[in-house]
C-alpha cells in the first residue's frame, strides 16, 4: 500500500498556516463543523467558513450486502448519505476531515473508499474511534489493535484521532480522565509514528489536566480536541483554565454554541461560521 498524500499526516495548523487559512499557530484558530452526516448538514459545512469537516460513519442496518458505510451518529441507524457520495462532495473543497469510526466493522470498507479518492484529497484527514473506556463511559470502545491495524495497513501516517468513552452527570461530580486512563492511551500511541490527537470531554478537562498535560509531554506528535456533549454543563472559565495551562499549539476546540462563540470572543479570535 502507498503511503498516502502528505497533508494527511501533517500538522493541521501547519497545513492551514501554509495555506494562509489561519494566522498563528494556534489551535483555537480551527473551526469545526461538527456532526455533518445528513445531505444537508454537509452542504451546510461545505458552504461554511469550517477549516475541518467532522462526520460519523457507520454500517446501516438495513440488510443489505455488503453493507455500505453510511453517515450518521448512533442511536441512528440509517442515512441519506453514503461514505462514497460524502466523499465526493467533500474532496471538491478545501477542507480537512475527521472520520468518526462507532464499530469496527465500518472501518475496512470505509478505508478502501478513502483509498480511491486519496488521489485528489489533499487536505488533512483524520480517523477517530474511541478505543479505551473513560470517566462514566458506558459505550462499546472499538478495539484499539485491530483499528489502528486495519487503518495504517492502508494509510500508514495518517492523523489518528483516539479517546475514551464517557459519560457527563449533571446531578454527581464526574472524576476526570485517570493515571490509568491516560497511561493505557500512552502505551498504544507510542508505538506509533503519525500525529495523534485526544478527543476529551470539555467537562472531565480542568479536573484532569495533570494527567493530560503528562501525557501530553511525551510526544510531540500528540494534541489535545476538546469536545462537548449537548448537555454538558461545563463554563467558559473552564476553557479558559486548559487555555493557561496547556500550548496553544496542542489544543483543537471542537465545542458548541453558544460557549464556542464566547470562547474565542474572550479569547480574541474573530469568528464566523
Amino acid at each position: 500500500t502507498a503511503s498516502c498524500c502528505g497533508s494527511w499526516s501533517e500538522n493541521i495548523l501547519e497545513y492551514f498556516l501554509r495555506n494562509n487559512r489561519i494566522t498563528t499557530e494556534d489551535g483555537a484558530e480551527i473551526i469545526w463543523y461538527h456532526a455533518a452526516n445528513h445531505k444537508a448538514q454537509m452542504n451546510e459545512a461545505l458552504k461554511s467558513n469550517a477549516h475541518m469537516i467532522e462526520a460519523d460513519v457507520i454500517l446501516p442496518s438495513n440488510g443489505s450486502e455488503p453493507a455500505q458505510p453510511v453517515m450518521a451518529h448512533p442511536p441512528e441507524t440509517n442515512s441519506d448519505n453514503t461514505l462514497q457520495e460524502w466523499l465526493t462532495e467533500v474532496v471538491k473543497s478545501n477542507k480537512g476531515i475527521k472520520l468518526d469510526f462507532k464499530s469496527l466493522a465500518a472501518v475496512k470498507p470505509s478505508m478502501i473508499l478513502l483509498e480511491n479518492v486519496k488521489r485528489h484529497l489533499k487536505c488533512p484527514v483524520w480517523i477517530n474511534a474511541d478505543i479505551l473506556p473513560g470517566p462514566n463511559g458506558s459505550n462499546k470502545v472499538v478495539n484499539a489493535k485491530p483499528f489502528i491495524d486495519t487503518v495504517t495497513s492502508f494509510f500508514p501516517d495518517v492523523t489518528f484521532s483516539l479517546g475514551w468513552t464517557t459519560g457527563w452527570h449533571p446531578e454527581k461530580v464526574n472524576e476526570g480522565y485517570s493515571w490509568t486512563m491516560v497511561k493505557e492511551m500512552e502505551y498504544i500511541c507510542n508505538e506509533l509514528n503519525q500525529p495523534v490527537t485526544f478527543p476529551v470531554r470539555a467537562a472531565l478537562v480542568r479536573q484532569s489536566c495533570s494527567q493530560l498535560l503528562w501525557l501530553l509531554k511525551k510526544s510531540n506528535r500528540y494534541s489535545l480536541t476538546i469536545w462537548a456533549g449537548k448537555n454538558d454543563n461545563y463554563s467558559i472559565e473552564d476553557l479558559l483554565y486548559i487555555r493557561d495551562h496547556f500550548n496553544k499549539s496542542q489544543v483543537f476546540y471542537d465545542i458548541l454554541e453558544p460557549q464556542n462563540h464566547e470562547f474565542k470572543q474572550a479569547i480574541g479570535i474573530k469568528f464566523s461560521l
